[in-house]
């Protein structure tokens, strides 16, 4: 939700509105990302991290399992993650709203028309389902803190988990033949999480 400091004593309350509902965050994944790409080393599974503004800690996790991380930029073309032969890619967190990555959009689809597993989460995630498309919506006030409950909807186990987003999947707009819904915010009945045909996506 926006809003804004306003000094004077006197203002058009239509105006400031206007501005208010017209104001977007442009840009930020771009600002966010790793400008070059780098490697953890691991010994077992090769996963290639598209960095939309990943957390340190994500790729860390994953060295930690034994992986070799190859984090690229955002705007890493599907054909250069191909070629480094990954075992899975993952799709990072981020920040902004994931309907202005229209180029980002495009090659996450090449990425899912091939055979390699995809994990993705928050801002990939609703990046993937645009991809895939599905639609995305802005979060009256957002998912913020670290007590959110999440509902697996397979076995119905509730989850506590740390959220920080602002947009969340439209599940109206889901191709069953694509993917379903796998998680949902017990607050909210909002999205979580998705499951693809050998591909995995979570808010």
């Amino acid at each position: 939700m926006n809003g804004m400091v306003v000094c004077e004593s006197s203002f058009d309350m239509a105006q400031i509105t206007q501005r208010i509902n017209e104001y977007r965050v442009k840009g930020v994944v771009k600002k966010t990302s790793t400008e070059k790409i780098y490697t953890l080393p691991g010994n077992k599974k090769r996963v290639v991290l598209m960095d939309f503004g990943a957390k340190k800690s994500i790729a860390k996790e994953l060295q930690k399992r034994g992986c070799e991380v190859i984090v690229v930029p955002y705007d890493t073309c599907a054909a250069d993650i191909i070629n480094l032969r990954p075992d899975g890619i993952m799709l990072s967190n981020g920040p902004g709203d994931p309907k202005e990555n229209t180029a980002i959009i495009k090659e996450i689809k090449k990425l899912y028309d091939t055979d390699i597993p995809i994990f993705a989460i928050c801002l990939g995630h609703q990046l993937m389902a645009l991809a895939t498309g599905a639609d995305t919506y802005k979060l009256k006030y957002g998912h913020r803190g670290g007590n959110h409950p999440v509902k697996d909807l397979e076995s119905g186990r509730t989850y506590i988990s740390s959220q920080n987003h602002g947009y969340a999947v439209d599940e109206s707009t889901l191709d069953k033949n694509v993917c379903m819904p796998a998680f949902i915010n017990v607050n909210d009945s909002t999205n979580e999480g998705l499951r693809y045909i050998n591909k995995n996506s979570i808010q």
